[in-house]
């Protein structure tokens, strides 16, 4: 039936999309913010060089075979965690500084590195000194978050990350109650205010605090901006506008790496970032709300009058009636109860369901493994672009910008080659590539940064393509279903992805081993999932078990399946 009225209202509103056009880039702009404010902490969150401070003023300093009188002269040889500073107070007193502890030299008037006499430890009880030389501010230095105090700033991203885990599943349900316009009004303004409400937060919990609620409107906007835009293009550019959300969000990404370039204090950094949101905020009133959930609703005059909008913008003398249009879906309707007699009553469907029988429960698993691991390998090969060497902002850039021919791969691919061709081969070449960067020497910074990009490419190519396929190896009975199901393994990915990054500590590969594994193993289980180019969507479980068997399941009533379809039922 929807196909139906989709099909009524373009035929009636013409060939031009321009109203579409406009709705859909309008609506789309703000998915640049949901970009930046996912990915902010890599620049927010970095810790420099530190060692303890001293409880004196300091006259000289040594280092190895340098002295200096300034600390900050220092910075530039410091190599490894494991080195000291030797530092000479005012009053003669002399002191180790390390990272997390301090030494006095007891009986020691003599400035040099090495020292075999005694020593008394203290704690860094007058805070630290921070190498100020790349940022001037993070919210690292800002509230001491390094030695024991240093898991509060690595679980920044993941505490974010389960915001969008709340926001998905809140605003995506409000959505569906009162409205797309009015979720996307609110979780728009939300990113401006909470993003600048971060920037002047007083402590670490506020900050935290506020982040998580900027993190659930970031979410919301994005889970809600892919229904609105599906719902407002046609079937022929529905694959490549609903993918190309994703590219608005890389690019998001890329502009997180130019604001660290140009901004190295957190909040002013914070601040501009957030600014991206007011030009929406200023004229998202504007955006009409759905004549799909305005219908659905019974809501007809005022789809009426959003389908009249259209028309005027798309130059069409006679709109389509909605009248018209919801006499033909009744008439259908009755047909369908009447010639569908195993239907007499309505059943309501659990998660149980997605575990039917043995075809689709392992359809299942497989299916929400893709969701994980492409979750997964996209936080990870982005979060870890900035350790890789070289320049960090430069790195950052890339990743981001490696995402746009990902998608436009993954368009072509998924309608050429097939859903199931396409998404296999791209999982397997990234868990070779994260093989091959285990390989790399970690002198060759270049080499290790295209092969990230190569990573971050295959990764994002099945893990834009993951949404639609999820969409069509469900029957239309549990379809939304199957999609918000996969779509939270993507979030529990995206919240484990920030501590697996936190396991180069343990071995410096270790994300990549694991990104790979995960990967390998979906890409080999993919191979079990049935093709669904060029097939019709199903309507009930039985059906849908059927899919890649030899057996005619078409009832010759279902559409075929076109690309984008399955998200808009």
């Amino acid at each position: 039936l929807g196909g139906r009225r989709e099909e009524g209202e373009r035929g009636s509103l013409g060939g031009g999309d321009g109203f579409q056009a406009c709705v859909y880039f309008a609506s789309v702009f703000q998915s640049i913010s949901c970009g930046i404010h996912y990915l902010a902490s890599v620049f927010m969150a970095v810790t420099p060089k530190f060692v303890c401070s001293v409880p004196g003023n300091v006259t000289s300093i040594l280092f190895n075979n340098s002295s200096s009188s300034r600390i900050e002269d220092i910075w530039t040889l410091w190599t490894s965690t494991k080195n000291y500073i030797v530092v000479q107070l005012e009053n003669g007193e002399i002191w180790e500084l390390d990272q997390c502890s301090r030494s006095k030299r007891e009986g020691s008037l003599y400035l040099a590195y090495e020292y075999s006499g005694n020593k008394s430890v203290f704690s860094c009880s007058d805070g630290y000194i921070y190498d100020h030389t790349k940022w001037k501010s993070t919210i690292v230095t800002e509230w001491d978050l390094v030695c024991h105090r240093e898991w509060l700033a690595k679980l920044t991203q993941p505490t974010f990350m389960l915001g969008v885990l709340f926001g998905a599943v809140i605003f995506g349900d409000m959505a569906d109650r009162v409205g797309r316009r009015y979720i996307m009004w609110f979780t728009s303004t939300g990113q401006f205010l909470f993003g600048i409400a971060v920037a002047f937060t007083f402590d670490y919990y506020s900050f935290v605090i506020i982040r998580f609620l900027l993190a659930m409107v970031s979410s919301g906007y994005l889970v809600v901006v892919f229904v609105y835009v599906t719902e407002y293009v046609g079937i022929k550019a529905r694959t490549w506008a609903s993918m190309h959300v994703h590219a608005f969000f890389a690019v998001g990404i890329m502009a997180v790496a130019l604001v660290g370039y140009l901004v190295r204090t957190w909040w002013i950094y914070q601040i501009f970032l957030s600014v991206t949101t007011l030009p929406f905020v200023l004229c998202c009133w504007m955006l009409p709300e759905t004549p799909f959930w305005l219908l659905s609703e019974g809501r007809y005059e005022e789809a009426q009058k959003v389908v009249n909008v259209m028309a005027r913008w798309n130059k069409v003398s006679t709109p389509c009636k909605i009248s018209e249009l919801c006499s033909v879906q009744q008439d259908d309707l009755v047909s369908c109860r009447m010639g569908d007699n195993d239907i007499s009553t309505a059943k309501k469907h659990s998660i149980l369901d997605l575990f039917y029988n043995w075809h689709i429960a392992r359809r299942t698993i497989t299916v929400w493994l893709i969701w994980f691991t492409g979750s997964l390998g996209y936080y990870v090969f982005s979060l870890s672009s900035v350790n890789l060497g070289g320049n960090e902002y430069l790195n950052l850039f890339l990743i981001g910008a490696v995402e746009l021919p990902a998608y436009v791969v993954a368009c072509i691919g998924m309608d050429k080659l097939g859903r199931r061709n396409t998404l296999t081969p791209f999982l397997i070449s990234s868990a070779v590539i994260c093989a091959l960067i285990m390989l790399i020497p970690q002198d060759f910074s270049i080499l290790s940064i295209l092969a990230n990009m190569a990573g971050k490419f295959a990764i994002g190519v099945a893990f834009g393509l993951i949404y639609l396929y999820t969409a069509e190896l469900y029957p239309t009975v549990v379809r939304s279903l199957a999609v918000g199901s996969g779509s939270m393994m993507c979030r529990v990915g995206s919240i484990v992805a920030p501590f697996c990054v936190y396991l180069t500590s343990v071995w410096i590969f270790m994300p990549q081993l694991l990104v790979g594994i995960m990967a390998f193993l979906s890409g080999m289980l993919t191979l079990m999932l049935p093709e669904t180019l060029g097939k019709p969507l199903t309507n009930t479980l039985a059906e849908a078990a059927e899919l890649g068997t030899n057996k005619n399941s078409c009832s010759g009533k279902s559409p075929p399946a076109q690309s984008g379809l399955g998200l808009s039922e």
